[in-house]
């Protein structure tokens, strides 16, 4: 099965004047951009014969995207590089964001020579065909 570990890193920078919007919009914005740097949204599905692994990498390039399966790990990773440059008139705007990201999941019970992956549109999907089809073993925990 998957082994899910979120992950965030706390960057908050504490705002000298006592200002509550101005905490609130340098928190709001320091957040936005550091989730985005480090880690991407992805979606696991299971059903009887597979597993199916859908994440969301707009704007990259299918070649910086690295797929390894190793000892029980799928690991996902993307080395990003984006420039932008925009001119007008006398100004121009030059912008460079890079960045490498990666996800891991434990697996289990895969057939490992027939994973397939495809990338269309910002989405990596990939499918792992089960070694031993049907639901896995699950038992439910009662909560006291």
């Amino acid at each position: 099965m998957f082994d899910l570990v979120p992950f965030r890193r706390q960057n908050k920078k504490v705002v000298e004047n006592d200002d509550p919007f101005a905490y609130l919009f340098s928190n709001f914005f320091n957040d936005a951009l550091d989730v985005a740097s480090v880690s991407f949204k992805t979606d696991v599905k299971e059903n009887e014969n597979e597993y199916i692994v859908q994440a969301e990498l707009p704007g990259v390039e299918k070649e910086d995207i690295n797929l390894e399966l190793d000892d029980n790990y799928l690991t996902i990773s993307v080395n990003n590089k984006e420039e932008h440059t925009e001119k007008k008139e006398n100004y121009i705007r030059r912008e460079r964001r890079t960045g490498s990201f990666q996800r891991a999941f434990y697996m289990e019970n895969v057939k490992e020579d027939e994973i397939k992956a495809k990338y269309n549109d910002g989405i990596l999907e990939i499918k792992l065909p089960k070694e031993n089809p049907g639901k896995s073993d699950r038992k439910i925990i009662d909560i006291e």
